[in-house]
């Protein structure tokens, strides 16, 4: 059996040496029972050793899921097939790295086609120390198009950087460079286009952009105040001389509260293109937009002779599919009345998530693209058709109105994570009702 002084106590010794630095004097006089215990305390108090914060990365968010938008919105080559790249349902794959600070960001994502020959790839890198973020990305795109007898792949590279300053909460100025490659193959399905070489062109441009943002969520897709957009680019095509783009735009969105949950949502949106090439916009159809089944209008010409550079989509405009109106500048107009039917109706919490987000939407769209200095103007390229033949070509002036419209109801909820849209629409072109048009989308907001 073990003595009671083989057991080792948990507490310090205390230190018996009367010249030790810690060894501390007690005067009775001057020194209260708190004050001796106080003493006590710190005379075995050791502060810790510092060491610098490292930096370590670990994973905020995977993301998998099928979207059909692209990963970056860039503006796309104008190869003068018209027809603007939809890249259609593909699956994503998207992972998000942040450091315990928060001041580091990591992004990377990758989007995969279903024949493999329209990947996206995507990686981001942002630094969010200081008041002015910082941000580097790449982005990589392929896609094939069809243009007359010729067979094309279109692989294109971006490099950027981007600085966002805050002036506070509300508003903010953005700048970004970047340099853009593409590579234009040919590809062989005869012995012209095997013999045909490849085309490169290099861009280098700068965007300056202020943004506002005083909103209120509301509720999903639902909010109250106004935010806005001005933004200026300038393009340069560095291996050809006299290559430049300059556009312009805005966008500017209006919310309002008409009562509790319904609202009333407006959107007003502008942009131009001038310089030796241009920027073609094509108007019509919904963002993310599965039908029609063609939903490019062909019918409507393209004017060459603006020596267009890339081109991109003007929407929202319900009643129509894209090109209705193309140009190198558009104006377009998207009025909507948001009615969560089930929310309104209920004071109670709706736990069922479809029912929750589901609206009732009325709207009226309204807008036009053109070229020349308006579209009223005679040098506008809608009022003239050009017919090739042999041996005659012929030249048509057309008197058409340039706005076009369209209105009509749709249907909003969440399904399965995704925000899904369903629009029936019947569209106004110069006067006359065109038949009514199905919809069917993702995304949220317009």
């Amino acid at each position: 059996m073990q003595s009671s002084n083989s057991f080792i106590t948990d507490f310090p010794k205390k230190n018996k040496t009367t010249n030790n630095k810690n060894h501390l004097s007690f005067d009775p006089k001057t020194n209260s029972d708190s004050t001796i215990a106080l003493i006590a305390d710190s005379t075995f108090y050791q502060m810790p050793k510092q060491r610098n914060y490292e930096i370590a990365f670990a994973p905020t968010y995977v993301l998998t899921q099928l979207d059909n938008s692209l990963i970056n919105e860039t503006y796309q080559t104008f190869t003068g097939g018209a027809v603007y790249f939809d890249p259609g349902l593909n699956g994503l794959f998207k992972v998000g790295l942040n450091d315990l600070m928060d001041d580091y960001r990591l992004v990377g994502g990758v989007k995969l086609s279903g024949n493999l020959n329209s990947n996206e790839y995507y990686l981001s890198y942002e630094n969010l120390k200081h008041q002015t973020d910082q941000q580097w990305s790449f982005y990589r795109q392929s896609r094939e198009e069809v243009y007359a007898y010729n067979y094309y792949k279109i692989n294109t590279h971006n490099i950027r950087y981007s600085l966002r300053y805050p002036f506070n909460d509300l508003s903010s100025l953005r700048w970004s460079a970047s340099f853009r490659n593409d590579r234009i193959v040919n590809l062989s399905t005869d012995i012209a286009n095997l013999l045909a070489p490849n085309e490169h062109e290099n861009w280098v441009s700068s965007r300056l952009e202020f943004v506002h943002d005083n909103t209120i969520s509301t509720g999903l897709n639902l909010y109250n105040g106004i935010r806005y957009k001005l933004f200026a680019e300038y393009f340069d095509q560095m291996d050809r001389s006299k290559s430049d783009l300059t556009v312009l735009g805005l966008d500017f969105r209006f919310y309002k509260k008409i009562h509790r949950q319904i609202i009333w949502a407006n959107r007003f949106a502008a942009s131009t293109s001038f310089g030796n090439d241009k920027l073609i916009y094509y108007l019509g159809s919904t963002d993310n937009c599965f039908s029609p089944v063609n939903n490019f209008n062909e019918n409507i010409q393209i004017d060459y002779s603006q020596n267009y550079a890339f081109q991109t989509v003007a929407s929202n405009l319900r009643g129509f599919t894209q090109n209705i109106r193309n140009g190198n500048s558009f104006a377009l107009i998207n009025s909507e009345i948001r009615f969560p039917i089930f929310q309104y109706l209920t004071h109670k919490p709706i736990r069922t998530d479809f029912f929750r987000n589901f609206q009732i939407v009325g709207f009226g769209d309204i807008g036009t693209a053109w070229t020349g200095s308006s579209p009223y103007a005679k040098n506008n390229s809608l009022f003239k058709a050009d017919y090739y033949g042999n041996p005659i070509s012929i030249t048509v002036t057309k008197n058409i109105e340039p706005l076009v419209g369209g209105y009509g109801f749709g249907l909003r909820s969440r399904i399965l994570g995704y925000f899904v849209r369903a629009d029936w629409a019947w569209g106004i072109d110069d006067g006359v009702k065109q038949p009514r048009l199905f919809y069917f989308s993702l995304g949220l907001d317009f």
